[in-house]
């Protein structure tokens, strides 16, 4: 029998039957394109790499523990792990440093600029920062999904939609609810950006 044409479900049953081979053919079946996937969001072949293995990792364990139930939709399942490894990636790398014209010490014109702000102005505007990021992850789940595909991602919302399975208009739905959402809690806590 050619493993290579056995569905999905059929390899997984191997594999739980003792042949690690087919855990193996699943994960070569799916690789690229997994792979793909990351490496457009994070925009990082390495990264995408890295990423990738703590995908393949957890997708192994929780077939191990059991906790996989096969309904047809193996590679949805894998990238939905994908999407959350990538989700997670962005969360925990919460000191995003922008350079805007501002901060590099230029303005419009190219010239240096005249005063630059001091520590004070600095610390506002990271505590600022970390103020807003903590608001994002107290939004719904498809509007935080949709902030951080645009803004850490830096997706368009075509994109966005492609990825989360969602028309375009639903897709600026949710970001236009989820930054109506930012600005009550933003007013509630008496935040304002700089």
């Amino acid at each position: 029998m050619n493993v290579q044409k056995l569905s999905d479900q059929a390899l997984l049953d191997s594999y739980m039957q003792g042949d690690r081979s087919a855990i193996s053919t699943l994960i070569e079946k799916y690789n690229q394109r997994v792979r793909d996937y990351i490496r457009m969001m994070v925009k990082d072949a390495e990264l995408a790499d890295d990423l990738l293995q703590e995908v393949l990792i957890k997708a192994v364990r929780v077939i191990d523990e059991g906790r996989y139930t096969d309904n047809g939709k193996f590679l949805s399942w894998l990238m939905r792990i994908a999407h959350n490894q990538v989700i997670d990636h962005f969360r925990a790398k919460s000191n995003v440093q922008h350079v805007s014209e501002s901060s590099s010490g230029y303005n419009i014109l190219g010239t240096m600029a005249y005063s630059s702000g001091n520590v004070e102005d600095e610390m506002v505007v990271e505590q600022t920062h970390a103020q807003l990021r903590k608001l994002v992850e107290l939004l719904p789940d498809e509007q935080r999904e949709v902030v951080m595909l645009r803004y850490y991602s830096e997706l368009s919302f075509k994109e966005i939609a492609e990825q989360t399975g969602v028309s375009i208009n639903t897709a600026l739905g949710r970001m236009r609810y989820a930054l109506i959402n930012l600005r009550k809690m933003m007013a509630e806590k008496n935040i304002a950006l700089c």
